[in-house]
């Protein structure tokens, strides 16, 4: 697997509250790639998103074994985010932030597929020639409107409430993270990324960037492209891209 990552802090933010990590030599032989998106004010954002991206890949590298099945790597992943958890919010107690908290959505490639975990509206998309198609759920609150019939899906990337969560890392002393298991073909790939790019560029856009693009390229063309667009947000992409003569996983 190639895995590539890039960050921005976009036209308009003055700082870049995104982190994120790729690790391809983890001591179990496992490669790993984390995407945080901060929040709770200028310092404890950026603050949060670091801490979150430390504490997972650090408890990673702590308990992962080599020979690991995908559901032994589940396990270790949701121990990692309650560890990330737990960090965010001591840190936010300590330092006097109490709104402080980060989303985080992550990818450790396994033996038999690659495990994606999630927690808030960073996001997963699994993307092949033709088809480009979201493997996590937000946990916000235009996704439970959607849900509930009240939104159309196409509105929720302009809808004033966007930016509101129901779930991160850091207000609650316990988190629950959801967990994905992937396939991922040869010359496929999985897209780790912040709200900022995916509500500024839709679907079939991103899918378009990533076909026409060199996967160490991608990260960055696809942040250029959100700053063509004005860029509101921070912008965090990760590519992960099952590479041509590997192993399908």
């Amino acid at each position: 697997m190639l895995m590539y990552g890039a960050t921005d802090i976009g036209m308009v933010r003055k700082e870049n509250q995104d982190s994120y990590e790729i690790r391809t030599d983890l001591p179990s032989g496992h490669a790993a790639g984390v995407v945080c998106d901060g929040m709770g004010g200028p310092a404890g954002g950026q603050l949060a998103s670091g801490i979150a991206v430390r504490a997972y890949m650090d408890c990673l590298a702590r308990l992962l074994l080599s020979g690991m099945d995908t559901q032994e790597v589940r396990q270790v992943s949701r121990e990692a985010v309650s560890e990330a958890n737990r960090a965010v919010w001591s840190a936010a107690r300590e330092m006097g932030y109490p709104s402080m908290g980060t989303t985080l959505v992550s990818a450790v490639v396994c033996r038999s597929g690659v495990l994606i975990s999630n927690v808030g509206d960073s996001r997963a998309y699994y993307l092949s020639d033709h088809r480009i198609m979201r493997v996590t759920r937000d946990h916000s609150l235009v996704q439970d409107m959607i849900e509930r019939g009240e939104i159309k899906p196409e509105e929720a990337r302009f809808h004033p409430k966007r930016n509101l969560i129901t779930r991160a890392l850091g207000p609650d002393e316990t988190v629950a993270c959801d967990n994905y298991i992937c396939s991922v073909r040869r010359n496929d790939a999985l897209l780790l990324c912040t709200d900022g790019l995916v509500n500024t560029l839709t679907d079939p856009e991103i899918l378009e960037i990533v076909r026409a693009s060199a996967p160490d390229r991608c990260p960055a063309l696809l942040i250029d492209a959100a700053r063509g667009r004005g860029a509101p947000d921070n912008v965090t992409a990760l590519l992960i891209r099952n590479s041509e003569g590997d192993e399908s996983s």
